[in-house]
């Protein structure tokens, strides 16, 4: 009976990593087909426009007297263009509203299980953990693995940048400065960070999904229950019932997950082209091959703790990791992989404790990304930055980082905010904000692999994984 049951629950689980394969070749050819067929029309205006609107900035450069008729008048004509430009990004957004809408249902439906769910295990992992010292020991071990992988991914992507050298090989003009790209161009203070960091409300960080102070929360209220003894054995219970519960609904949401990853593909190669790959071959080939060294050196850690096994946790958790290259975010396979990792072998107090933590700070995909995106646009302008810049740059990026779990286009963000510090033109932003939902996939994807392949390794370490 439970030889039947578990080969019943392989085969589902191999017709979902076939359903979602699937989705994706189809969602291609279907981008690729809208966008031929009724995406490109828009796509050419805006940029007939663009061109319009560099035309116009010169001719205006040339105007000594701003109070005369023609330079009103190309003011007016660029303001015209502009509203043109907005028009049918407006109607292009519109004809691409379908296949969103199906990655947006998913998305939201994920959202609503994530907070909980991340309350529920986390308080559930802290209160089974025991006393705060048993806590501090795991929690220390985690956060030293989580800083090394940091740090090694920022490294790693600092090298790999000056290796590969792909801005030198954009030779690709400034962005427009009048096109805005609705990214908060300051630096993350002290304060912003604080506030990401602690809740001052835990009904509010958990209407707005905020992760970290969640996990802040929960960390508190896990060892206050655990601290009050038999009488905190019954939120105990009642939690635990509750995350099983938000775990059979995660289960009926994941079948949802094929749409949701053709409606995502389809909407981007729809809206990009797949002009777009071209015309960023070697950026984004680069940064991907990157990626792949990440992924291998990940596998090669783990391999000396876990042996065998990681091939084994590598095959568990696919269909996470496609879920979050498909959805381009990593939040949307949190609970397939809660509940991969335990299937695993993995104790579910360690898997409830590390999993909420690395989704705060172990984005070992988004961490390379920051150095490599960050140098890029150096690489764009000619700017050379010293090794000690470059160092500067890491560690300040290792803290930085650290703030913005959870924020919508994180990476780009925390891009913005490092370019102000180092002088790098905002408007390089331009060359990135087009393919980052593109590069925001195999970073997703990384991320997952990174946070399951660290919470396996913490519960060998803590002698808590089974056979």
């Amino acid at each position: 009976m439970i030889t039947f049951a578990v080969s019943t629950a392989a085969m589902q689980k191999s017709k979902l990593t076939l359903y979602i394969f699937l989705a994706l070749i189809l969602g291609v050819i279907t981008g690729y087909l809208y966008n031929v067929r009724v995406i490109n029309v828009m796509n050419t205006r805006i940029t007939t426009a663009e061109t319009a609107i560099k035309s116009v900035n010169a001719s205006l450069a040339g105007y000594k007297d701003t109070t005369t008729i023609d330079y009103k008048m190309l003011v007016a004509q660029k303001l015209k263009l502009a509203g043109h430009i907005k028009a049918n990004q407006n109607l292009r957004d519109n004809k691409l509203e379908p296949f969103t809408l199906i990655s947006d249902i998913f998305l939201r439906l994920i959202k609503m299980i994530v907070g909980p769910l991340v309350f529920t295990t986390l308080v559930v992992g802290v209160a089974k953990v025991g006393d705060i010292k048993a806590v501090g020991r795991i929690g220390g071990k985690t956060m030293l693995l989580f800083i090394g992988a940091t740090f090694v991914s920022l490294a790693l992507g600092m090298l790999l940048v000056n290796l590969f050298q792909p801005g030198n090989a954009m030779h690709l003009s400034l962005p427009d400065g009048t096109i805005g790209n609705d990214i908060n161009q300051s630096a993350l203070s002290l304060k912003e960070f604080i506030n990401e960091v602690f809740p001052k409300s835990f009904t509010e960080a958990m209407a707005e999904n905020k992760i970290l102070q969640i996990v802040v929360f929960s960390l508190f209220f896990g060892i206050g229950t655990a601290a009050i003894g038999k009488k905190g054995e019954i939120v105990i219970e009642f939690l635990d019932a509750v995350a099983h519960v938000i775990l059979k609904v995660t289960g009926y949401v994941m079948k949802f997950a094929p749409f949701a990853v053709f409606g995502a593909i389809t909407a981007v190669v729809a809206k990009e082209g797949m002009g777009i790959l071209s015309t960023y071959a070697f950026f984004l080939g680069e940064f991907y091959l990157s990626l792949l060294i990440l992924w291998f050196l990940i596998v090669l850690g783990v391999f000396f703790v876990l042996r065998r096994r990681t091939f084994t946790l590598l095959d568990n958790i696919k269909d996470a990791v496609l879920i979050a290259f498909s959805t381009s975010t990593s939040e949307a396979a949190y609970p397939k992989v809660l509940i991969e990792l335990e299937r695993f072998g993995c104790n579910n107090k360690i898997v409830s404790f590390v999993l909420p933590l690395g989704y705060s700070f172990n984005l070992v995909g988004s961490m390379m990304y920051l150095t490599f995106g960050s140098l890029f646009l150096a690489q764009a302008y000619n700017m050379h930055l010293s090794l000690a810049q470059q160092i500067t740059m890491l560690l300040v990026l290792m803290l930085t980082s650290k703030g913005v779990a959870g924020v919508p286009r994180a990476a780009l963000v925390v891009i913005a905010g490092t370019m102000a510090m180092f002088n790098i033109p905002e408007a390089g932003l331009g060359l990135l904000i087009g393919i980052d939902p593109l590069m925001d996939m195999g970073r997703s994807a990384t991320n997952v692999l990174g946070n399951a392949m660290a919470t396996a390794v913490v519960s060998k370490w803590e002698n808590e994984l089974s056979n």
